[in-house]
């Protein structure tokens, strides 16, 4: 069964568009419309800019990107910041119409075979807190790639359209005492990224402190290839070697009283053969770490095309998609009471609504209809009549509106 996701998947001016080819307003109303959609649009800008900043001046002593001087904080001060960073984070998330990310989810993805053949690692103790949200679930096709090329295979899978990661680590102290050194990433800062396309099996190799990890079936492309090829070379090349060794320790051991004689064939022959087993042993290592970096090659890449944006960038992203939801939420409410022959309560309105994108557009959807009213009674462009809601005119509403935006500063 499709999961009904509150995010409306059309551009905002499109929602207006839309709106306007439905045949429900007059001509004369049409630029009515659009005045209260453009007007609407820049309170909510307004009101989000704000939030903007504040989450940049939560953020600035965890930033690790920052590049401008940092003012001493308490440490009362940076634990506040901290937990108001994560508040207004998760509302801003919330209007954007993101989902966390259920343990059920993460869970599954630690545990599911990777789309892309990769055994990854995860050490969840590097971490103070952890939050995953994500947008969207598509259902996709991939084609891929079996037995060195030979043979493809197209499969269905659920892909996150955008994910959020979240992620503070602990202190430096607790680093140093496990004596690690070789950070990819800086003790006690504060990462946030955005990412999109993103498999729904696949979601643990956002984790900032991914390992790859050799699977069992590259173990033994490697491991079998290896000994094979070490029991030919002890069995054809080393035989006289090891033997000539042997002698030499059995007789340092007191294992026999005869001792083996050196000459410069014999010492060629011992440094020609210790030479070819110390390359082979160097030419298995190195492959093992030629298919390790090869899969790295492979998990960079990916998350390459996948990054939307970075830590305090992703704010801006973020906010630009809560100010387009919360305006077509609102606009779709104002638009069906609007156009309503009566009142309508909360239920009606929300089925009115999701029945319209089903109908028109086959485009099937869980609208927040009480997040809708909330907005329109706060702006006074409804009016509330025993439980059920009624729109004001499109001049009322426009002249309502423009008092708002006129409010905003009074000096």
């Amino acid at each position: 069964m499709k999961i009904r996701e509150r995010f409306i998947p059309y551009r905002r001016t499109d929602i207006v568009a839309m709106c306007q080819q439905d045949s429900q307003l007059s001509a004369d109303k049409v630029k009515a419309f659009n005045d209260f959609c453009e007007v609407l649009t820049s309170l909510f800008h307004f009101e989000l800019h704000k939030r903007l900043e504040h989450l940049k001046n939560c953020y600035a002593p965890f930033d690790p990107d920052r590049d401008t001087r940092q003012i001493e904080n308490t440490d009362a001060n940076v634990n506040e910041l901290k937990g108001e960073l994560e508040k207004q984070l998760k509302v801003v998330l919330g209007q954007a119409n993101f989902e966390p990310v259920s343990e059920s989810d993460l869970q599954g993805a630690l545990h599911a075979e990777s789309l892309f053949k990769v055994k990854l690692q995860v050490d969840f103790n590097d971490f103070e807190e952890v939050l995953f949200f994500r947008r969207g679930l598509s259902d996709k096709t991939e084609t891929i790639s079996q037995w060195f090329g030979l043979k493809k295979s197209v499969i269905e899978l659920q892909v996150f359209d955008k994910v959020l990661v979240y992620v503070r680590f602990k202190n430096k102290d607790y680093f140093d005492k496990l004596e690690r050194t070789e950070l990819y990433f800086e003790p006690g800062s504060t990462i946030i990224k955005l990412f999109r396309n993103v498999p729904k099996n696949d979601i643990e190799m956002l984790f900032p402190n991914t390992e790859v990890r050799m699977k069992p079936i590259d173990k033994l492309l490697i491991g079998v290839p290896a000994a094979v090829g070490g029991i030919f070379m002890l069995v054809t090349k080393l035989g006289a070697t090891l033997l000539l060794v042997f002698s030499v320790l059995a007789f340092w051991l007191g294992l026999h009283d005869k001792p083996t004689k050196f000459d410069q064939a014999t010492l060629i022959a011992l440094i020609v053969g210790l030479a070819g087993l110390g390359g082979f042993l160097w030419r298995q290592f190195s492959k093992y770490k030629n298919r390790k970096i090869q899969f790295m090659k492979q998990l960079a890449e990916n998350l390459y095309f996948k990054n939307l944006d970075n830590n305090a960038g992703v704010f801006h992203h973020l906010i630009d998609a809560a100010e387009e939801e919360e305006c077509k939420e609102t606009i779709l409410a104002y638009y069906h009471l609007l156009n309503a022959n009566e009142p309508l309560s909360a239920s009606q309105l929300d089925k009115c609504v999701e029945h319209w994108f089903n109908e028109k557009y086959q485009c099937a959807l869980d609208f927040e209809v009480q997040d809708a009213l909330e907005k329109l009674l706060r702006f006074q462009l409804i009016q509330e009549i025993e439980g059920k809601y009624q729109a004001k005119s499109l001049s009322d509403a426009n002249k309502q509106l423009d008092g708002l935006w006129d409010g905003y500063f009074n000096y």
